[in-house]
This record gives structure tokens, sequence and C-alpha cells, in this order.
């Protein structure tokens, strides 16, 4: 393999070899067979183009705005925990790469560098991810810390009442390390109980009892727009647009928990189809091609967000690696769009894709 990746799936390997077993299986692993964190990437490859020619794409434009805010291209950096476990600069490396490249990166709770030292560095537009914990006050205190550090927006995270059964971190007996600044939020019980599993600091802190009253007790408690990250059906969608969310994440946290979950993009349409344009829907999920992000935009979303590739662009080269992540998703967007006969985001549009529903229909 090359010594400079030539797309994101390559960083992968370089990770792997950068990264201390237990750190790699971490970030790449995903719950029991690993069947959605399969799936999420092979649902893509069943979508095929339906390219438009003799269309002039002399100027494509990448750029587009999220809840307001301009965005060079339609991609996000996903939450995810304990970027140190990566690179000894963290989410500071990661932030400054998504600032540079001017799109959007979502801070995990279970950051490993303070919340507010990623925004005092960064200036780019950051939005906070918020798991619900059974302690209300330590949501609330994480709410507070979010509006008072600048970040834009809130992302709660709501498929994972329960830990999903992550063999790899099982087999590697990966301890629960709850990072220094986030000790202060927890009781005495709770921080001992961080030298335990995971999956059993999951069970002691999070709120498997979260409903979706608790998403309009979160809307009452802060100024801030809300996203809803973790649905994957229209019965869920109808529900969150009742509740009043300001956005919608379809992902099946990367396939980290419910195995045999549907792949997110096949979850995509049927949500898009309840929102009908109201809030913004983002996809999670699979994206590994510039040509993943069209068909994602074909199919309804007005962004996406990547996750593993951004932690192994961090762990294989720093925050150049994160950069040169975005950079080639961004040119390989932008080759997909002038080959597809789209100058704009909003020029891409369902009649530019086809399904395997679509080819199944069109047999009957």
């Amino acid at each position: 393999m090359a010594i400079d990746p030539v797309n994101v799936s390559e960083f992968r390997e370089l990770a792997r070899r950068t990264l201390p077993k237990m750190y790699f299986d971490f970030f790449d692993g995903g719950a029991e067979d690993e069947v959605t964190l399969r799936e999420n990437i092979e649902a893509f490859k069943r979508i095929t183009f339906r390219p438009r020619v003799l269309v002039d794409v002399t100027n494509v434009n990448m750029s587009t705005t999220i809840l307001g805010h301009r965005v060079s291209a339609p991609i996000m950096l996903a939450p995810s925990a304990m970027h140190q476990w990566a690179h000894p600069q963290g989410e500071l490396a990661t932030a400054r790469a998504a600032a540079t490249c001017g799109i959007i990166m979502v801070v995990s709770t279970f950051s490993s560098i303070p919340h507010e030292e990623i925004t005092a560095d960064c200036n780019g537009t950051l939005f906070f991810q918020l798991y619900v914990f059974k302690n209300r006050e330590i949501t609330t205190r994480l709410v507070q810390k979010a509006e008072k550090c600048g970040y834009k927006a809130l992302v709660l995270t709501v498929d994972v009442p329960k830990l999903g059964r992550r063999e790899a971190d099982i087999r590697n007996g990966l301890v629960a390390v709850v990072p220094m600044h986030f000790r202060s939020l927890l009781t005495e019980d709770v921080v001992h109980a961080s030298g335990s599993k995971a999956e059993a600091f999951a069970s002691h802190v999070l709120d498997a009892s979260l409903c979706w009253k608790d998403v309009e007790w979160l809307r009452s408690i802060t100024t801030l727009p809300v996203f809803i990250k973790g649905l994957l059906t229209a019965e869920d969608a109808g529900k969150a647009m009742e509740v009043g969310v300001d956005g919608i994440i379809v992902s099946n946290h990367g396939g980290r928990q419910l195995d045999c979950a549907p792949a997110a993009i096949s979850a995509l349409e049927e949500v898009v189809k309840v929102v009908a344009g109201k809030v913004p829907v983002l996809l999670d999920g699979g994206i590994r091609r510039g040509t993943d992000v069209f068909k994602a935009l074909a199919l309804g979303a007005q962004a996406i967000l990547i996750g593993r590739p951004v932690v192994f662009g961090l762990a294989a080269k720093g925050e150049e690696g994160v950069r040169k992540v975005i950079e080639i998703l961004k040119s390989e967007l932008e080759l997909s769009m002038a080959l597809n006969g789209c100058c704009s985001t909003e020029g891409i549009t369902r009649a530019h894709v086809q399904t395997l529903r679509d080819r199944l229909r069109s047999m009957l």
C-alpha cells in the first residue's frame, strides 16, 4: 500500500499498524457478528447512478448550509469518543482539521479533551453530542457547559439505552476510562466504577428509561437547536417531529449497537418522506467514498457524517491525516457531481440514483 493513502479506506490499515490492538479494535469494531457494520458499507454498492451528460460542469459548488451555518461541503465529523487513544492531540487535532476544511465537527460527550479547550482552540463550528444520564443533573450541567463554551447545537444520541455487545472489546478487556475533565460531574461511586468494563460502566451511568418525553424536557432546558441521532424508522421520525426536534440524524451507531439493524442508507428514504423537508435530515454510517456522499444526498440527506475514517486518519497522521480524509472525500464528491451532471448540491435529485427497490419495481 502507498505511504500516502489515495482513498479514505487505506487509512484503516495505517491505523491498524499504528495503534495498540485494544484501541484499534475499539474504534474499528461493531456489535456481535458485525452484520450491520458490514451492511452499512455494502448497501451503498447496491445503489447505482443515472448520470446526466452534456451539462456544463466547469464550476462545481459543493457548499451548503446546515442550520444556517455555511460549510464547504455537506460533510460533517460524527461524534466519537476518546480521540487521544488515536493520537496525543486528540480532539484538538480533529477539530482544527475540520475548521481548516470548513466543515462542522460534532464533539462527543466522552471527548478525551475538555470541551471548553476544544472550542477555545478551534475557530470552526462545533456541535455537542449528548447522552442522557441517570443523574439528570449531569445532563443539565453538560448542556449548560455546551452553551457557555459556544457549541452551536446539541446532538442527542438515543440508541444507547444499553451498550451494544462489542465482542472485541470484551475479549480485549477494555476498561471504561473516564476522562479526567469529566470526573467532576460524576459521583464517587461512578468514578470508581469507571475501572470496570465499558459495558458495566455504561449500564451504571446511562439512562435506560430515556423516552420521548425526555426529548421535550431537554428542549425545555436549552436554547440550542436539538438534533436527535439514532433513528431508523418512519414511525420514530414521526414522533420526533411531534416533539419538535430541529433535525434528525439517521444512524445505527456505526453498527456498534443493535446488530442486524438496517444499513443507515437503507433507512434514509422512509425518514425523509415523513419529515417532508420540515427539518434537516442527515445520514451517519458507512460513508467511505464521495460517491457515497452523492448517493445519500440524492436520497434526501442534507449532509452526511463520517466517523471511523476520521479516527483512522488521526491515528495515522494526526491533524494532517484528518484533513487528508476530508479532502479526499470532498475531491471525490466534486468529481461525482461533475460526472453526474450536477453543478451544485441543490442539483442532486432522487432521479440521479437507482436503488435495488427501484430495480425490482421496474420488473413488476
